[in-house]
């Protein structure tokens, strides 16, 4: 009798209604429509096309006065004064779930290649608030991302949250299909966010490869979609990883860009009729960067060790995203051009990238080690003009003697193969190994 009084309080408390209004002017990205009842986030249909057969998918992104603005997921083609709008009353939900592992999927968690969902998968919101501060456990061990610069000098935390900084075509991709292929995560999630088409499957194929794919999951958003397709990409990204954090998995989320999520934002901003404040961005921007990247890291069930990519102009690292972005996180890679240029891969700069959690989670002789390479790299870049111009005397100074000795021995150390795999234990024995021959 209590489970029919139940279903039947359930059933009263079920609304039966439809709400429906009607597109009044398409501006740019913006549909403006009067009504139907609705709130920010949620998700709406306009019936298009003969007897309103097709569906464009839009979100609520603000109101004017008495009409709702939407921006679509897709395009605004085939819309038309008086489309009919129909509220959903939720936001968007995607489906995820352990058969997803191995597919390439766009922002609203369809599949790329047009093959059907998987069975047996559960819908999550795209958007969650972040786990309590009281209930993240601090982070104290250290995560093998297999690339032998990071897990001996920069050593990252299993649940931290890492940015790695460079202009374009300064080996991003190719350091994070590295980080994905020998990481000893148990799932990576990689949001492709703003990226040319060309560059989606030669990143799967190439740099992700066969052997990364298949213990992954990639969220695909190409740079001719809507502001609001970006935007989502990543929010889908972050969710999925989210749902397998909570299954009890160790996850690595990487995200290349969110710069471009931030440029994303930004469009909307401004079609909603923001004002642009730092270098044409909008206050937006700033208040959604945090709400994403806050989201990821430890819970009580499981962990997502984040990577994210950030695009600086012209290589100016105090830019308004990077600015933003560097403090949120908990460490940032700086790729330097000009170690590119000389072809030194990964093109890290050590002396200009930190790992706030480093000191925390490695054995005290790791840390002094690492120091020890950081002094002599930077004694002898310091002295390099001395040296090249040949104006340095050999026996002058014990520490530029010692750097000398040693800087070849570190530009190898540091220069690892894009499919040359090393353990963090490898890793940590050939620098103290090489921090040994310098005493």
């Amino acid at each position: 009798m209590k489970k029919a009084a139940d279903l039947i309080d359930h059933i009263g408390e079920l609304d039966s209604f439809k709400r429906f209004g009607r597109v009044k002017r398409v501006v740019g990205l913006m549909i403006e429509s009067q009504g139907p009842q609705s709130s920010i986030g949620d998700l709406c249909y306009i019936h298009v096309g003969n007897n309103r057969k097709k569906v464009i998918q839009a979100e609520v992104v603000g109101f004017r006065e008495e009409n709702v603005i939407l921006m679509p997921y897709t395009t605004v083609q085939d819309i038309s004064p008086g489309s009919l709008v129909e509220a959903t009353l939720k936001p968007l939900e995607i489906k995820v779930g352990a058969s997803l592992v191995g597919s390439v999927i766009d922002s609203l968690g369809m599949p790329l290649d047009g093959s059907a969902l998987p069975k047996g998968l559960t819908a999550v919101p795209t958007e969650q608030a972040p786990p309590n501060p009281m209930s993240r456990p601090p982070i104290n061990e250290a995560i093998d991302v297999g690339v032998r610069m990071i897990d001996s000098l920069l050593t990252v935390g299993t649940g931290q949250r890492i940015g790695i900084f460079a202009g374009s075509g300064v080996g991003k991709s190719t350091l994070l299909g590295m980080i994905a292929r020998n990481t000893t995560a148990d799932l990576n999630v990689i949001g492709l966010i703003g990226e040319r088409g060309r560059e989606v499957r030669e990143f799967i194929e190439r740099d992700l490869g066969p052997e990364g794919l298949k213990k992954s999951i990639v969220v695909v958003a190409t740079s001719d979609q809507p502001a609001l397709m970006r935007i989502k990409g990543a929010f889908t990204a972050t969710a999925i990883a989210e749902y397998f954090r909570d299954k009890g998995l160790k996850v690595m989320l990487m995200m290349d860009s969110v710069t471009r999520v931030a440029m994303a934002q930004r469009e909307i901003g401004l079609a909603v009729g923001e004002p642009p404040t730092t270098k044409g961005y909008t206050p937006s921007v700033f208040a959604v960067l945090p709400k994403l990247l806050e989201r990821t890291g430890t819970n009580q069930h499981g962990s997502i060790t984040s990577f994210y990519t950030v695009l600086v102009d012209g290589d100016d690292m105090n830019e308004p995203i990077a600015d933003s972005v560097r403090g949120i996180l908990d460490g940032h890679f700086v790729l330097d051009r000009n170690l590119a240029n000389k072809g030194q891969f990964p093109a890290v700069d050590v002396l200009k990238s930190i790992s706030r959690i480093m000191n925390y989670i490695v054995p005290e002789p790791h840390v002094k080690a690492a120091e020890s390479l950081r002094e002599a790299l930077s004694t002898y870049i310091n002295s390099e003009d001395l040296i090249n111009i040949g104006a340095y005397k050999k026996g002058s100074s014990k520490e530029i003697d010692t750097a000398i000795q040693l800087y070849p021995k570190i530009l190898s150390f540091l220069k690892q193969g894009t499919h040359e795999k090393v353990s963090m234990e490898e890793s940590v024995q050939a620098l103290f190994r090489l921090m040994d021959e310098g005493e």
